[in-house]
């Protein structure tokens, strides 16, 4: 960016982005106060862009040049000399609500894996990947809405570990498309499939057993992490709660279509999506009057 942006531009900008990328989800939930709206706009323009150099970037090498560019606008950032426009915004926010900036290191560190290790080998290795890519979102939300402490960070880690697995094995097929596998290797051999059966699409007993334990392991992810829901104020409580069952209603739609995901991606439909909510909403508003 060769030009100065102004707070005002920027915020117009990540906005903008946040609304109009053609990945966009809604960043912004109408439970969650609205003047925290532009701050998680900020927030996930920054994911937003490092996702992008990381994905939509066909040659390796320049995509990681790219990310080592990116990671160098956040330490200009954090060294007071922000000058792309997602930086300029984010500041503030990072300031005001005394985000850990490790965190947005993090980030970046996930993506660049994505570029240079496609296989996991066992659990314990994919949990270090989820450490980065998916644990840092949840504390910077508990962050932004003004939560702190060890206990709720790693209820939400299960959470974001939970909705990381759930959203691999929605996306098998999708992954494999791009070289990559999620499913550990370990679990693979325990049932004696291979890479091979698995890049030919062959589904049988074999896959629907390793599926299963998958599905099985992200389930009780997701029933470690619930009680977040229970340390948080009431519209923070419906989102958690919304993404948990959302996440939980994909297993179990893994499950309903015996755990073939090479034949069909299961979906969340739109009506599926509003029954999902009022689910979160009387969820929560029961546990509030019990």
């Amino acid at each position: 960016m060769s030009r100065a942006w102004t707070l005002e531009e920027s915020c117009g900008y990540t906005q903008w982005l946040a609304t109009h990328h053609y990945e966009n989800f809604h960043v912004v939930s109408v439970m969650l106060p609205k003047r925290l709206h532009q701050d998680f706009y900020n927030v996930y323009s920054f994911c937003r862009w490092a996702d992008d150099l990381s994905d939509e970037i066909p040659d390796m090498a320049e995509s990681l040049r790219l990310l080592k560019w990116w990671r160098a606008e956040l330490d200009s950032m954090l060294a007071g000399e922000a000058r792309h426009p997602v930086f300029v915004a984010l500041g503030p926010t990072v300031l005001q609500h005394q985000l850990e900036t490790a965190l947005f290191h993090d980030l970046i560190t996930a993506f660049e894996q994505d570029q240079v290790q496609t296989r996991y080998k066992d659990w314990d290795d994919l949990y270090r990947y989820c450490k980065y890519s998916a644990n840092p979102v949840g504390r910077l939300v508990l962050g932004l809405c003004g939560y702190q402490g060890v206990e709720r960070n790693l209820l939400s880690d299960s959470t974001c570990t939970a909705l990381q697995l759930a959203n691999f094995w929605q996306d098998v097929t999708v992954d494999l498309k791009k070289d990559r596998i999620y499913i550990p290797a370990s679990v693979m051999t325990k049932y004696g499939y291979s890479e091979r059966d698995l890049l030919a699409h062959t589904y049988d007993e074999r896959f629907q057993n390793l599926m299963r334990e998958c599905v099985e392991v992200a389930r009780k992810l997701f029933e470690v992490g619930l009680p977040l829901t229970r340390m948080v104020d009431r519209r923070l409580s419906v989102d958690l709660t919304l993404f948990s069952r959302g996440g939980l209603f994909i297993l179990d739609k893994i499950e309903a279509q015996n755990y073939n995901v090479l034949a069909a991606r299961p979906k969340i439909s739109k009506p599926q999506r509003v029954g999902i909510l009022l689910k979160a909403l009387a969820e929560v508003l029961f546990q509030r009057a019990a």
